[in-house]
């Protein structure tokens, strides 16, 4: 978990600066669940702080503080919009999935430098079914929750952000707690990987049997298009009907590739289509089955798998 960052008393320099942009951009990405988004509002953040007269900057005794609050609210105020943009968009959203830092799309190279976001640290709590709990919270549970729990910060800084009393932002983070039990939450299981490989072959192999066998028989799988490309609108869901459904699409796209990968910090599945990464796919198990299947499909979210 991310410490609370430390008093800079002397006045940040421009290394200081792009040191706490790291923590914004972790932290923004768990509120948000969205790498664009998150890029945005750190840069906002970073505007906010520049825009501030030279004396004020100086009183501030905490810079990693103040960017941090200024962050979360600028965090809270676009979670409290997503409904109204929500509402627009195209068939399920899927929070947007981050490959491991090591997979990332030409990092490190001179034509495509690593890009800030490869700095999301993959740990729990951005695994994807982790994720798309946070997504069904309210803004001020997220945030509160986010703050607390993950980043360590104490319930009076929260109130501070949320604009609410210690106690209630208490009970908000104990409720999103209580969201994430429910949801049977668990941290990717020791042999996911062996899962997902078998349930690669099979799918290569169209072996609908197969694909039964390694789904739970209340699978649900969930497409994210965006309206940019071709994806099931609405949720797909028991085995047989999701085993039909991917062994119909290896049959429409005889070319597919399927690749193992890393999505969220855990086992995944990219899909190529003439080298270009067309879908980033995450998988929730439970009792040994696949229970939940994610396809990010929306080209604008694909983007670090992808450039």
């Amino acid at each position: 978990m991310t410490e609370t960052p430390e008093t800079n008393e002397s006045g940040p320099d421009l290394a200081a600066l792009l040191d706490e942009r790291r923590q914004l951009i972790n932290l923004a990405y768990r509120l948000t669940g969205s790498l664009a988004d998150a890029e945005d509002v750190v840069q906002e953040t970073y505007l906010r702080w520049y825009a501030l007269p030279e004396e004020q900057r100086d009183a501030i005794e905490s810079t990693g503080a103040w960017l941090t609050k200024v962050a979360s609210r600028v965090c809270l105020d676009l979670l409290r919009s997503a409904r109204h943009r929500r509402e627009r968009y195209v068939g399920e959203w899927i929070p947007e999935p981050v490959p491991d830092r090591n997979e990332w799309v030409g990092a490190g190279t001179e034509a495509a430098p690593v890009d800030p976001a490869d700095r999301v640290t993959l740990d729990e709590s951005v695994n994807m079914a982790f994720l798309v709990v946070l997504d069904s919270m309210t803004p001020a549970e997220r945030v509160a929750f986010i703050l607390h729990d993950v980043f360590r910060y104490p319930f009076a800084d929260v109130a501070e952000i949320v604009g609410r009393s210690p106690a209630a932002c208490r009970q908000l983070a104990s409720s999103a707690r209580g969201r994430i039990q429910s949801a049977h939450v668990h941290t990717p299981a020791a042999g996911q990987a062996e899962i997902i490989r078998d349930f690669k072959r099979a799918w290569e192999a169209k072996d609908i049997s197969a694909l039964i066998a390694l789904l739970d028989p209340e699978v649900t799988a969930v497409a994210d298009g965006g309206g940019l490309v071709t994806a099931e609108l609405h949720p797909i869901n028991g085995s047989a009907q999701v085993a039909r459904t991917v062994v119909d699409l290896a049959t429409r796209l005889p070319g597919l590739t399927l690749l193992e990968r890393t999505v969220n910090g855990s086992p995944g599945l990219v899909l190529q289509e003439d080298g270009s990464t067309v879908t980033v796919m995450a998988f929730g198990l439970e009792g040994g089955r696949i229970r939940h299947i994610w396809a990010v499909r929306n080209p604008e979210k694909l983007r670090p798998w992808t450039r």
